[in-house]
């Protein structure tokens, strides 16, 4: 569906954050590519605390006020690795890795391989998507010009939609994907559901055990309205042991309640934070539409009426950031 890609290359004006308790940095920002040994090199966005002034900066239709190959700053930094939902980009959450390197912490974002606003040939593998999340992560900890000053104690996750499949995956989740078909019988009007009828094709079962995907390095995990939460229960989340802040829209109308967030909150060994947004849609989790944007996918850049996506954005951007800070805090035990 076009308007859905267009969306979740996710773009919009920039957001001016005042976020209480932290130390101000600019944003520093940089596009690369890390290395993937069973693919393609992987598109990345980098954001970072950096003294360097800030400009605007029109990538599509978003404009990022950021300060490109600024000179990072600050050493045993935090690192958050975000993961986009079906048919986005790294630009998907701009707005909360801006917020968060404002707040001293380095933010990568892939593009996934076979699953983004270019190519969807392979938006049904599922389970490819936690190993390239490692494999960003080596990247950064190890060829990144600026992996010096990261603390690779101090690693964190966001995941959005199917992004947010993945972190659980990357942080021990074990989904049983059989669980997809029964499930789709009974709701084929889910999104996971007609994505699958679209394509003609399964997800993917994948031959190694799901256990290999998880990353132990990942100490903490923001999860946006999870994609296919319903195939961890009831106990495919017993291995999760880091700390979860789980997020839900309460008029999700693409992971409807309560077969995704809920399944997932009910399934983790341990309560998460867990946020349910008034009156907020799937996408408002998505940074505000620009104009631009607005123009060519008018459907999901709409919120409902009275629901102020800009406003919530301010605080949610806030939450993630107090949340990481909390838990990727220096000392912290992992």
């Amino acid at each position: 569906m076009k308007t859905l890609t267009s969306l979740l290359i996710s773009a919009a004006t920039s957001l001016v954050f005042s976020l209480a308790g932290t130390n101000g940095h600019a944003a520093g920002f940089q596009h690369g590519r890390a290395a993937d040994p069973e693919g393609k090199p992987l598109e990345i966005g980098i954001w970072y605390p950096s003294e360097d002034a800030v400009r605007p900066v029109t990538m599509g239709p978003t404009t990022m006020s950021i300060a490109v190959d600024g000179v990072a700053r600050g050493k045993a930094l935090p690192l958050v690795v975000m993961s986009h939902g079906t048919g986005g980009s790294f630009m998907g959450h701009y707005d909360t890795a801006i917020a968060l390197a404002d707040a001293g912490f380095v933010v990568v974002a892939v593009t996934h391989t076979g699953d983004n606003y270019a190519d969807a040939s392979r938006s049904v593998d599922v389970m490819d998507r936690p190993r390239q999340i490692s494999r960003v992560i080596d990247h950064m900890l190890s060829t990144w010009a600026g992996h010096a000053s990261i603390d690779p104690a101090r690693i964190g996750m966001f995941g959005f939609s199917s992004g947010g499949f993945t972190a659980l995956v990357n942080i021990g989740g074990v989904p049983d994907l059989s669980t997809i078909g029964p499930m789709c019988r009974q709701y084929p009007d889910d999104f996971a559901c007609r994505l699958v009828a679209r394509t003609g094709s399964p997800m993917a079962v994948p031959p190694m055990p799901a256990t290999s995907r998880v990353d132990r390095r990942i100490k903490a995990a923001v999860v946006a309205a999870p994609a296919l939460g319903f195939t961890f229960s009831p106990d495919g989340l017993k291995n999760v042991t880091v700390p979860v802040q789980l997020w839900r829209a309460a008029n999700d109308d693409v992971v409807p309640h309560p077969r995704y967030a809920e399944a997932v909150r009910l399934a983790l060994p341990q309560a998460p934070d867990y946020r349910v947004v008034p009156d907020a849609g799937h996408y408002d989790f998505l940074v505000p539409c620009s104009d631009a944007l607005a123009s060519i996918a008018p459907l999901i850049c709409k919120s409902a009426a009275g629901f102020d996506r800009a406003a919530f954005h301010a605080s949610f951007d806030a939450a993630v950031v107090s949340f990481f800070g909390q838990m990727l805090r220096a000392g912290a035990k992992g």
